[in-house]
C-alpha cells in the first residue's frame, strides 16, 4: 500500500499492520538518449510496490532527485549533495518514527546514492531506528544473471529492460543506434580512477547496448527484486530491537 494515497485516519492502521516501510530513492539524470530521466526513481518505485503487494509492507513517497553531479553535462539532470539526500531521508525516517515506524528500508535505484543513504542508516541505527538500503542490482540471481551477461551498467540492457516492463513508450528504441557502445564503467589509469564525470568515457551517456534489452526480461528483473526485498522485509520485520541495536562496549 502506498502511504501517499491514504488518509490519515488509513494510516494509523496501516503502519501498524506493516511492520516495515520502503523509501524508494532514485534519481534524475542522464540515462542515454534512449531511457527517461526519472529512470532509477520508476525503478525503484516498481520494486518496492511489487514487494508491497507481496508482503504487505508500506511504500512511502518516492524521492525523485539524488547524488548526481556526474552526469552534470547532460540536459535535465539534476542533484542534490550526498549531505543534502543523507539529511533529507533521516528527517523522513524520523518522522515516521514519531508514528511508530521504525523500521524502514531505502529502496535504491541509483548507484550515486549508496554512500549517503548508507551513512543515513548508520546515524538512524543511534536513535533505534533501524533503516537498511536495498540496492537492487546487487541482489542478481542465477536467474538475472543467465538473462544478462555481465554487469548491470548505467543504461544498458538492464534499465532498458526494466523501463520497457514498465512503459514501453518511455524507450526511444529508434535512438539506440546512438548510444554509446562502451561496455564498462569509468576510466583508471594504474587502478586509479580518472573517470570524474559520466562523459568523460561515455558520449551518449550509456554503459552497455540497450538493443538487446526487452519487456519479458524487465518483468523477470522486478519479480526476482521484488522478492529479494520482500525476504529481507520479512526477516527485517522479525527482528527485535535489541538484535538490530548496536552491541554495548566489551567487558
Amino acid at each position: 500500500m502506498n502511504l501517499a494515497d491514504l488518509t490519515w485516519v488509513d494510516a494509523k492502521e496501516a503502519i501498524k499492520q506493516a511492520k516495515v516501510a520502503l523509501l524508494p530513492v532514485g534519481a534524475t539524470e542522464n540515462h542515454g538518449p534512449h531511457l527517461p530521466l526519472g529512470t532509477d526513481t520508476f525503478t525503484a518505485q516498481r520494486i518496492a510496490e511489487q514487494a508491497a503487494e507481496k508482503g504487505g509492507w508500506l511504500v512511502l513517497p518516492s524521492v525523485p532527485v539524488g547524488v548526481s553531479e556526474h552526469h552534470r553535462q547532460f540536459w535535465g539532470t539534476l542533484w542534490v549533495p550526498p549531505d543534502v539526500l543523507r539529511d533529507y531521508v533521516v528527517a523522513v525516517s524520523r518522522a515516521l518514527a514519531s508514528h511508530e515506524m521504525r523500521r524502514v528500508v531505502f529502496v535504491n535505484g541509483h548507484g550515486g546514492n549508496r554512500s549517503a543513504l548508507t551513512e543515513a542508516a548508520r546515524l538512524l541505527r543511534q536513535e533505534a531506528i533501524f533503516a537498511h538500503v536495498h540496492n537492487w542490482w546487487l541482489g542478481k540471481t542465477d536467474a538475472l544473471d543467465t538473462l544478462f551477461a555481465g554487469p548491470a551498467v548505467h543504461a544498458g540492457p538492464v534499465e532498458t529492460s526494466a523501463i520497457l516492463a514498465i512503459d514501453p513508450s518511455l524507450v526511444r528504441q529508434d535512438r539506440y543506434k546512438d548510444a554509446s557502445t562502451v561496455d564498462r564503467w569509468g576510466i583508471t589509469v594504474e587502478g586509479v580512477e580518472v573517470g570524474w564525470d559520466t562523459i568523460d568515457f561515455s558520449e551518449a551517456g550509456n554503459v552497455g547496448d540497450p538493443s538487446t534489452g526487452t519487456a519479458d526480461k524487465g518483468a523477470k528483473l522486478f519479480e526476482v527484486a521484488a522478492e529479494n526485498l520482500n525476504r529481507f522485509c520479512t526477516w527485517l520485520s522479525e527482528q527485535t530491537d535489541e538484535a538490530l541495536s548496536p552491541k554495548p562496549h566489551k567487558p
